[in-house]
């Protein structure tokens, strides 16, 4: 949670059920929980009275995209008046839904949704309820321009030239941060991003532990998420790889939902999800159209193929161009060699600490060029093998699943194209280092 926002939307959701007699639920506009308001009322506590769906979001703080289209299909983004949604047990939905839209200066930002009932709530206390979701709205803008402040500041931070620009862009975002700049913390990397709208970056609220974000170039046509994590000690990334595990998944069910047709946001997981409904409460037909928004990733940058770098903890905002560095590197060795796993630490990424920062194409050196062509792939990838191994040829050839006289064959090979010898320290590290340097 960024700023002081959390107990404030507390106060006003129990607020709301305190007024309705009932537990009500705060979102934000992307189906997200914000905050979760107990009711003491013995049958809205028991279990069984839940559905799977409101289960799902108070348990998960989130709704599968599949869900958030049922929902809109009754018109909520447009509704500025309570919207009752009747049950619908087949699509997982056993109990009745009220909505009160959040909004504010015309535009909708988030849901309090409640239970339904018999009787149910009067038109007098959702006339009350609907004022306090003025408050919400107004709270929630605040904090979105707070956040948008904040991702600007990161962004200069990261982009800026070193000198006096970078000096000033670190000062803006200490005075945006104020008393939270000098804690210690560790820069997330997660590329390649989705969508190179920044609108489709998740806020901060809904990442854990994530203190500010934004979206920065990655290579010439994709994009990459930059994350500042506040850690609670500079001798644990436990929050850095959390939050990071966590944007990987976004990343994927976004681009999953995309290649489905689902637009924005995507499925979650794939799961099925609840038919679209045919007319809104009022009989208004339904939209059927998919909300879209953001353009997709570059070609070959699939998010299916996402990795996140985290970079060593700092104390203070001083060396978080430095730290972004390190992120980014960690995230194209992650993406390189997939050893490292979908989350790589710029302290684990061994050799690659120094092959990121070689220039982009290092590895067309000219004796080495002949062994990169897609002709010659299973010796590259027998020679590095070899190489990784130490020139064990044993191990080599039962790595590969090969003989040995197969193995001292492809080896000549090599040296036949490259003129490399590899009985040759010299020559043996050029060769190793070319051919790790391709990955990236």
């Amino acid at each position: 949670m960024t700023g002081d926002y959390k107990g404030d939307y507390q106060e006003l959701v129990d607020e709301i059920s305190e007024l309705l007699g009932a537990p009500a639920t705060l979102e934000n506009r992307d189906f997200e929980l914000i905050a979760f308001g107990v009711y003491d009322s013995e049958g809205d506590l028991d279990p069984s009275a839940l559905d799977p769906v409101r289960t799902r979001s108070i348990l998960t703080r989130r709704s599968t995209a599949a869900v958030r289209t049922w929902f809109e299909g009754f018109g909520i983004t447009r509704a500025s008046a309570p919207v009752r949604i009747p049950p619908t047990p087949e699509a997982g939905v056993y109990r009745g839904r009220i909505c009160l839209p959040v909004r504010h200066r015309g535009v909708v930002l988030g849901y309090v949704w409640l239970l339904d009932s018999d009787p149910g709530p009067t038109d007098r206390q959702l006339d009350a309820a609907m004022r306090v979701t003025a408050r919400i709205g107004a709270l929630l803008a605040d904090e979105a321009q707070h956040g948008a402040d904040l991702s600007r500041e990161l962004r200069a931070v990261l982009t800026a030239e070193r000198g006096w620009q970078a000096d000033m862009a670190v000062a803006a975002l200490r005075t945006e941060l104020g008393s939270r700049a000098d804690g210690p913390y560790a820069v997330v990397c997660v590329a390649p991003w989705p969508s190179a709208d920044p609108d489709d970056a998740p806020s901060a609220r809904t990442v854990p532990h994530a203190t500010a974000l934004c979206t920065v170039p990655w290579g010439t046509s994709a994009q990459s998420l930059a994350v500042l994590v506040r850690l609670r000690a500079t001798d644990t990334l436990t929050p850095a790889t959390s939050a990071a595990g966590r944007l990987l998944e976004r990343a994927r069910a976004a681009e999953a939902g995309r290649e489905g047709g689902q637009g924005r946001g995507g499925r979650d997981g794939g799961e099925p999800g609840p038919p679209r409904p045919g007319v809104t409460d009022a009989g208004r037909s339904a939209p059927t159209g998919n909300k879209g928004g953001g353009s997709g990733p570059a070609p070959g940058a699939a998010p299916a193929g996402a990795a996140a770098g985290v970079a060593a903890a700092r104390v203070g905002l001083a060396e978080l161009a430095t730290a972004w560095q390190e992120a980014s590197a960690a995230a194209r060795a992650a993406l390189a060699e997939p050893g490292f796993g979908p989350v790589a630490e710029w302290s684990g990424i061994g050799p690659y600490r120094l092959l990121t920062a070689l220039p982009p194409d290092p590895a067309h050196d000219p004796a080495v060029r002949p062994l990169l062509s897609p002709a010659h792939r299973e010796l590259a990838r027998t020679a590095e093998v070899y190489l990784d191994c130490a020139g064990q040829a044993g191990r080599t050839a039962a790595e590969l699943g090969i003989h040995r006289q197969t193995l001292y064959y492809r080896l000549s090979r090599v040296e036949q194209l490259t003129g490399l010898d590899l009985d040759d320290g010299e020559d043996r590290l050029l060769l190793h280092m070319a051919l790790k340097a391709a990955r990236l």
